[in-house]
């Protein structure tokens, strides 16, 4: 593995940690075929929607842009089951971890690195998916762009884990299954793992990361 000389392992949360699709799979029983469908639209929309909020200086907390982007999936999708809503934003609440995520913090931790997570989520909202997902304890820090008023891949989203671990962009591993997110860290200057979860294609963007893998077990920094 190419990373070198790292300090601290910076994680995005929500597709890298956090299985967002499991919100939609605990409302099968309601949804039905429809489940994957909405969840893959509620989460397009969700980050389309952080990105048109930068651009047009409208920063509101990233749990309204959750529950507009579902208010469009559901409404694209013609599903209008009463208290749905409220039950799918609940399950986002406790979204279920990954199954690889657990042994790979112990054993960052157990090699002496500094672990952290760097999200568009709410302080609130991510404080209660680490609390429910039993892996909040695994962190050094718990880091939200509220702090900023701007979405990823802003740079000064980024400077945020610089600045609150104290430790130089260059020594710091960022972790993300997200392409865009990952391409955004590698330009700010993280050396950047790309868990592409997904299976998906790389992005024609600048500065690509420095490794791709498909689970965190494959993490294997000395």
């Amino acid at each position: 593995m190419p990373l070198h000389d790292i300090d601290a392992c910076v994680f995005d949360a929500y597709g890298t940690l956090l299985d967002f699709n499991s919100a939609a799979a605990q409302a099968a029983d309601v949804l039905g075929d429809r489940a994957a469908p909405l969840s893959e639209l509620w989460r397009a929309k969700q980050v389309q929607y952080t990105w048109l909020r930068s651009l047009m200086d409208a920063y509101v907390p990233f749990w309204q842009v959750t529950g507009e982007a579902l208010d469009f999936a559901l409404d694209t999708l013609g599903i209008r089951t009463p208290g749905l809503r409220d039950r799918l934003m609940g399950l986002y609440r406790e979204l279920a971890p990954f199954p690889d995520v657990v042994d790979t913090l112990t054993k960052l931790r157990g090699k002496g690195l500094r672990t952290a997570i760097l999200t568009n989520g709410s302080q609130e909202m991510i404080d209660a998916g680490c609390r429910h997902a039993g892996i909040a304890s695994l962190f050094d820090a718990i880091l939200s762009v509220e702090d900023v008023g701007i979405y990823k891949p802003h740079p000064r989203v980024y400077q945020l884990a610089v600045d609150r671990l104290g430790v130089a962009a260059e020594r710091i591993a960022f972790i993300s299954s997200n392409g865009w997110d990952a391409a955004g860290a590698a330009q700010f200057g993280f050396q950047v793992v790309w868990c592409n979860r997904y299976a998906q294609r790389a992005e024609r963007l600048p500065t690509p990361p420095a490794v791709e893998i498909t689970t965190l077990r494959e993490l294997a920094l000395p």
